[in-house]
């Protein structure tokens, strides 16, 4: 027999399964949109079997500023099922370490309500309980555990908690073994903060997180000391503040890419926040997806007018906090601790407007004042009602996120839930479009991205998609190419329109008849391409455009000016790898001269650069470089030898 006081253990072990449950339908979708970016650079580096190819891997992310090392390590275990395709085994990566939070969860709320006096151990379980089960079952919770790539946000709350873990261990062993405390709390806070940030750069908020926990005790028993406060935990904080504030910037157009500003982005994020909280009360089975580039930006205050009434919203939730500080805490910490969560990245930072997976840290706190507020209901009526309304509650959650998982269980029909919830998304418009096209509905297609890009004329991946659909249904002409090359100088460039005319090109070099009639306009639109700003601030973006012009140009057999091209792409890049890559279509194309040029410069490009960044071990590109002079200074012999002949 099983003692009362384990039963809310039992309870949790059972939501768990739940949760299991739940998501079980989910687990079998596909690779999304980021996964296929990140998770392609393993395919870069070769054996994930050999350490050196491990490290290139993992030090060489493309994610953010740190990296995210830690993250990426723990794609290396799974490489083999990246390379057949298969994202189950990711996304049940995911799910358990999504498990492994709620459990963590409920630790540190039974270790926070300790902390913040609370001496009922059956009433700390059951609260801590209801805290765990709300959040693990939300519906908000599923984009973040089933998006594979989100793991990156998943590892930095893993690693929080397990730092509250050690704070609030540590902090109750202060009066009894001060020193043995002090050691504890300083090893957990900064290791924590390390591993979380280079998991995720929102993971050096974690200093910030403790100190608003601290702020929100009402109980000053065994309060750290304010220098240890002052050094651990206000120093790091005011670290964060100036890096945020370096990141300030009013002018008219501090990120050519985005179709915002910043005081734009401050205003809107009122309202995003603001639908946050609402997503996270009142939940629904899908929200607004990926395609957010069509999020309504705030211009002015009134424009719409909700934004004036969702920063006053806002304002008055951070005050009350303040103000009901000492007579609810729990209340005051659930608030501080989510706007202190989204610091980072819900404000001067020139991210993408909106994303669910920003909550998965920010609300772990967020039902603990509607679990206590349960409890203490118990306590004043029959507690048989508060069961039922508790057990309502998490029977809603479960059916919604079990929905939800059902429709993230199938690509295509998600993304075209979000693209029709989406109209002014140019990605979500792209994305009907696709499926109207490989269902053989080119007209269809078209007619969806000409009326977006009516509403969006601006959008480089919309114009560029337009000519690929009408190169496909043969119904292109030279004015289409004029057209789009018009458009550029509108664009406002993004990582997806580099994508669209990679695709574009690839597409027209397996099609000779295309590049032989419009190579020249091809030519011509990524010219345009190169001279808009917007389109150069993306990383490589013109090392890129120069080798799709030498592929071009190969193609339309002007070997020279096509090594013309590779070579600057080439001393822009300043990579063997790419190198390599042009010398062996320069070769492959049987222009050996060229190519062994260009296989000179690619030799010095490898003498000078730092073997850090190499994707493969000097061995292979030393034998790789050989090899192929070897290869080609015989070919050449050869056809010397026949035209001699």
């Amino acid at each position: 027999m099983y003692k009362k006081q384990s039963l809310p253990e039992i309870c949790l072990f059972f939501i768990l399964v739940l949760v299991v449950l739940v998501y079980f339908p989910g687990l079998k979708g596909d690779f999304l949109f980021d996964d296929l970016s990140n998770l392609s650079e393993i395919s870069k580096y070769g054996d994930m079997s050999q350490w050196a190819d491990v490290q290139k891997f993992v030090m060489n992310g493309i994610a953010g500023p740190t990296g995210r090392p830690v993250s990426l390590i723990t794609f290396v275990p799974q490489a083999e099922d990246w390379f057949t395709g298969n994202a189950l085994p990711f996304k049940v990566v995911n799910l358990i370490i999504h498990l492994l939070c709620g459990v963590l969860l409920y630790w540190v709320t039974c270790l926070l309500l300790r902390a913040y006096g609370e001496i009922k151990e059956q009433k700390i379980k059951w609260i801590a309980l209801l805290t765990a089960s709300f959040w693990l079952l939300h519906p908000f919770m599923l984009s973040t555990t089933l998006y594979v790539i989100q793991r990156m946000a998943q590892l930095p709350l893993l690693f929080t908690l397990l730092a509250l873990i050690g704070y609030f261990k540590g902090r109750a062993l202060i009066v009894t073994k001060p020193y043995f405390a002090y050691v504890l709390m300083t090893v957990s806070i900064g290791l924590g903060t390390i591993l979380a940030t280079f998991s995720k750069e929102n993971g050096a908020l974690l200093p910030l997180l403790v100190l608003v926990v601290e702020f929100c005790n009402p109980n000053t028993n065994n309060k750290p000391l304010w220098q240890w406060r002052a050094i651990c935990l206000w120093l790091p904080s005011m670290a964060i503040a100036v890096v945020l504030l370096h990141y300030i910037d009013f002018s008219p157009d501090p990120w050519p890419s985005r179709n915002f500003n910043q005081i734009e982005r401050l205003l809107t994020e009122g309202r995003i926040i603001v639908d946050y909280l609402a997503q996270l009360f009142i939940p629904r089975i899908e929200g607004y997806g990926f395609f957010q580039d069509g999020f309504l930006v705030s211009k002015g205050w009134l424009t719409p007018p909700s934004t004036l009434f969702s920063i006053l919203f806002l304002l008055l939730l951070f005050i009350g906090s303040f103000l009901l500080r000492k007579k609810y805490p729990l209340l005051a910490l659930a608030i501080l601790f989510f706007f202190a969560a989204h610091l980072m990245e819900s404000t001067v930072i020139g991210l993408e407007l909106y994303f669910e997976h920003r909550n998965y840290i920010a609300a772990i706190f967020l039902f603990l004042p509607l679990a206590a507020g349960l409890y203490a209901l118990s306590e004043i009526i029959k507690p048989s009602v508060v069961i039922f309304v508790s057990l309502l509650i998490l029977v809603f959650l479960s059916a919604m996120t079990w929905q939800r998982a059902s429709l993230w269980s199938d690509e295509n029909k998600l993304m075209l839930y979000w693209a029709q919830n989406s109209p002014n998304s140019p990605r979500a418009q792209s994305i009907i479009a696709e499926v109207l096209a490989r269902g053989g509905h080119y007209q269809q297609a078209n007619e969806i991205v000409e009326l977006a890009l009516k509403r969006r004329p601006e959008s480089g991946l919309l114009s560029l998609q337009l000519l690929l659909q009408k190169i496909k249904d043969g119904s292109v002409s030279q004015q289409d190419f004029i057209r789009t090359k018009q458009q550029v100088s509108l664009h406002r460039a993004d990582t997806q329109a580099a994508i669209a005319i990679r695709e574009l090109v690839f597409y027209t070099l397996d099609k000779p008849p295309i590049i032989a009639k419009y190579g020249d306009a091809l030519l011509d639109i990524l010219n345009a391409m190169s001279d808009n700003p917007s389109y150069l601030r993306i990383k490589d973006f013109k090392s890129y455009a120069l080798f799709l012009q030498g592929r071009i140009l190969t193609l339309q057999n002007k070997p020279d000016v096509a090594y013309q091209y590779y070579s600057q792409s080439l001393a822009l890049s300043a990579d063997v790898e790419y190198g390599l890559n042009m010398v062996v279509v320069m070769g492959n194309a049987g222009y050996l001269p060229q190519a062994l040029k260009l296989l000179d410069e690619t030799e010095v490009v490898y003498d000078k650069q730092p073997e850090s960044t190499l994707k493969k071990s000097n061995t292979y590109y030393d034998e790789t470089i050989k090899q192929t002079r070897r290869d080609m200074l015989i070919d050449l012999n050869a056809e010397l030898s026949k035209v001699a002949s």
